[in-house]
């Protein structure tokens, strides 16, 4: 009698458990775990587990938990998109990643097909020129750093030239373009366009031809293991002209790996967790992970508490109506806190929000300006 009452018991745990699983909100995290963006992706990854973790402990959203399942794309679009694949056969609500233009060009079309929203760190310009009504960046797009960057290179830094170091992947082409349009634009001359290739490890020969070029400045456009290695060289040689760039020349794992080499360095951030409203999610980061987050820690951050914001505004968590609430929408940080900064998003999935000019000194970002919305709504 004991045993089946045992057994009866036993059953209606795993039918409770069973009921409970079915009513958590499952998405999956497509990053990269593994090969050249290791970095990048380990830092989102961490910064959704982490927004994830709190938004569980607080009750989750609209009082179901949030499940999330990690999957390595090994930085390779290839295996992104199978990974992309796997995570629509677990009927996921919602996809964090890749963080890499290239692996996100190929794997939003299965998203896309599948209804479901897909949040990407990718930078590219192309990657919201798709037409896909589910796809939504948590970073500028090139086209909107790129003119701050410009702007800042010929007016604060008076450049009449500019040696441009860029990687070439679907990323690294796409910042070059962009650069190179805005600064043609400001009557700036690109004295060198250099290409470098994904995961070059000797940097030598770029800066010399940069070195040669004599330009008044030299704007860096790389992933950030390639980034470290070519500040590196820079010092090596001595080369002593003002280095620009983005978010990518200046993150924290840039200035961890480069060390002394980045100091100096200037340009523009979409993110930096040294500005003022970052310092609490920071703290978080370091405690938990041992380790100080980078752009890419608060792009995962944001993306899964603008999930949680857009389903609560949807009042559902179905893959059409949550991307539908996003869509030409602004959110504000006084009635979602976990989001930030005040931030919109366009009809292609483009986002707007603050953003930041800083210098490296002593180690760290310091930011030196606080650069207002595009569109202020």
């Amino acid at each position: 009698m004991k045993t089946k009452l045992a057994q009866a018991m036993g059953l209606t745990a795993a039918l409770l458990a069973a009921s409970a699983y079915a009513q958590n909100i499952k998405v999956a995290q497509v990053v990269e775990l593994s090969g050249g963006g290791t970095a990048a992706g380990t830092m989102y990854r961490n910064g959704a587990k982490l927004a994830i973790n709190e938004i569980n402990a607080a009750g989750g959203v609209m009082g179901k938990k949030i499940e999330s399942i990690e999957m390595d794309t090994q930085s390779q679009p290839a295996i992104a998109k199978a990974m992309t694949v796997k995570a629509i056969d677990e009927k996921v609500t919602a996809i964090f990643g890749p963080v890499f233009s290239g692996s996100i060009l190929v794997s939003q079309t299965e998203s896309q097909k599948a209804n479901i929203p897909n949040f990407t760190g990718g930078e590219a310009s192309n990657v919201t020129a798709q037409g896909n009504p589910y796809i939504f960046r948590s970073s500028f797009n090139q086209a909107m750093g790129m003119p701050k960057v410009a702007a800042y290179m010929a007016g604060e830094l008076k450049a009449k030239s500019v040696a441009v170091v860029f990687v070439n992947n679907d990323f690294g082409k796409g910042g070059r373009d962009a650069i190179v349009k805005e600064l043609g634009a400001r009557n700036v001359k690109v004295a060198a366009d250099i290409s470098t290739d994904p995961g070059q490890v000797d940097m030598s020969s770029a800066v010399l031809r940069a070195k040669q070029a004599n330009a008044d400045a030299l704007f860096a456009y790389l992933n950030e293991e390639e980034s470290a290695r070519l500040l590196k060289e820079l010092r090596k040689q001595g080369y002593d002209k003002p280095l620009v760039g983005e978010t990518t020349l200046m993150g924290a794992k840039v200035i961890e790996l480069a060390g002394s080499a980045a100091n100096g360095v200037r340009g523009h951030v979409g993110l930096t967790a040294d500005a003022p409203m970052f310092k609490d999610f920071g703290a978080k980061f370091e405690k938990e992970y041992k380790s100080k987050p980078d752009h890419n820690g608060i792009k995962g951050y944001f993306s899964a508490y603008m999930l949680k914001a857009a389903i609560e505004k949807a009042k559902s968590t179905d893959g059409k109506a949550v991307a539908a609430a996003m869509k030409n929408a602004c959110f504000k940080v006084k009635d979602n806190p976990g989001i930030l900064l005040d931030v919109c998003f366009d009809d292609k999935g483009d986002i707007d929000r603050e953003s930041f000019l800083v210098e490296v000194k002593d180690g760290k970002q310091v930011v030196t300006q606080t650069l207002p919305m595009l569109n202020k709504r």
